[in-house]
C-alpha cells in the first residue's frame, strides 16, 4: 500500500511516500481502517524530530490520527464491524496510509451523516479542549481565558466552548489570522508574535489577569502565560511546546509567578483517568449536539504532500485543522 515513512529524526523533510509498505493485519483487540482522511498534528512534527517522548524509531509510518471505514476486525472485538466508518488515534502511527491499524478501545464511531474528514479532531483537538478548558482548567461564567494559539485547530475549539460556557475568551494569533478567531467568538485578539501580551492581558482585565491560560506555544511564551494569570487562583494548563522547551523553576512560583500550572497529556488522562474521559465524552456529545462543535471542514493535502503540510504547519502558516487524503 502507499504510505509516508519517516526515515529521520530531522523532520519533516525526510518524510517519504512509499508504494510498498506491507498491508497490515488486525490483531486481537484492533480493527483494520480503510483511511478516508488522516489528521495532520505537532505530534507529527514532535515525532519527526524526536522531541516526542517515547515517540516511534524510524523509520515509521507517520500518523497517529485517521478516520475511514472498517474493513476487518480482530479476534475479542465486539461493537464494531467492516462497513462501519471510525476516528481514531494511536501513537505508533500509520494513519499517513491507505490503511491503518486502530485499537478496538480507541475507535470512535463517526457521527451519522459526517463524512471521515469532518470527524477529524473528534479524538484529538476537541477533547484536548476540553480537557484544558473544563476537565482540568475548571472554567466558569465570568470568568476571563487567554487561548494561544487560537487559530489552530484544538485553539478554534477552545474559543467556542469557552464562549459557550460564559467566559470572556482573549485569544492570541498571527495578525492574518485575528478574523478567523474573532469569527470563532472571541472577545480580544492580540497578536502572538508581539512582545507584550502579559501586560496586554493585565490590561483587559483591570491589571487581575486571566483566570485560565491555555498554553501550547511553547518557548517564550510560556514566560508570558505565566505572568498573565491572575496571582494565586490563576491555572495555566499546558499541553503543547510547538515553540520548543521551556522552564519554571520553583523560586519562579514563590516570588514571580504564584499560580496553578497544570500538564496535560490527552493520551494519559485517557489511561490515568478513564472516569474523567468518560465524563469529558458524554460533555463533548452535548457539545455536538448544541451546535458548539461543528463538522471539520479541514484543509485537505493529497497524501504525496504530506511532508509540506507538516512543514506549514510546523511554521505557523496554516489555519484550523489540515487532512491529508490517501
Amino acid at each position: 500500500m502507499r504510505a509516508l515513512q519517516q526515515t529521520s529524526l530531522d523532520g519533516p523533510q525526510d518524510l517519504h511516500l512509499i508504494a510498498d509498505a506491507p498491508m497490515p493485519a488486525p490483531g486481537p483487540g484492533e480493527v483494520l481502517v480503510r483511511v478516508g482522511a488522516a489528521g495532520v498534528n505537532f505530534v507529527d512534527i514532535s515525532q519527526a524530530r524526536g522531541t516526542f517522548a517515547g515517540g516511534p524509531r524510524p523509520p515509521y509510518l507517520a500518523g497517529i490520527e485517521g478516520a475511514g471505514e472498517i474493513t476487518a476486525v480482530g479476534a475479542g472485538v465486539s461493537g464494531l464491524r467492516p462497513g462501519m466508518h471510525v476516528i481514531g488515534a494511536g501513537m505508533a502511527g500509520g494513519a499517513f496510509a491507505e490503511y491503518m491499524l486502530l485499537p478496538a478501545a480507541a475507535a470512535v464511531p463517526v457521527p451519522a451523516g459526517w463524512a471521515d474528514r469532518e470527524a477529524l479532531g473528534l479524538v484529538v483537538n476537541w477533547p484536548t479542549a476540553l480537557a484544558a478548558l473544563r476537565t482540568l482548567g475548571g472554567v466558569t461564567a465570568g470568568q476571563t481565558v487567554l487561548i494561544h494559539a487560537a487559530a489552530g485547530a484544538t485553539g478554534q475549539a477552545a474559543v467556542r466552548i469557552a464562549k459557550h460556557y460564559g467566559a470572556t475568551v482573549i485569544a492570541t494569533a498571527s495578525p492574518g489570522k485575528h478574523e478567523v478567531v474573532r469569527a470563532q467568538g472571541a472577545d480580544h485578539v492580540l497578536d502572538s508574535r508581539a512582545a507584550g501580551v502579559a501586560a496586554a492581558v493585565r490590561r483587559l482585565t483591570g491589571g487581575a489577569g486571566a483566570d485560565l491560560v491555555l498554553e501550547s506555544a511553547g518557548g517564550s511564551t510560556l514566560d508570558a502565560s505565566l505572568g498573565a494569570a491572575k496571582r494565586v487562583t490563576g491555572r495555566v494548563v499546558v499541553y503543547g511546546l510547538a515553540g520548543g522547551e521551556a522552564r519554571i523553576s520553583n523560586w519562579d512560583l514563590v516570588y514571580r509567578h504564584q499560580i496553578h500550572v497544570i500538564g496535560l497529556n490527552i493520551g494519559v488522562l485517557i489511561q490515568a483517568a478513564p472516569h474523567l474521559f468518560g465524563e469529558l465524552v458524554g460533555e463533548m456529545a452535548g457539545l455536538i449536539g448544541s451546535g458548539v462543535l461543528r463538522p471539520a471542514r479541514p484543509t485537505v493535502y493529497p497524501l504525496a504532500d504530506g511532508p509540506q503540510a507538516l512543514a506549514e504547519l510546523e511554521a505557523r502558516a496554516t489555519v484550523g485543522k489540515l487532512a491529508l487524503q490517501p
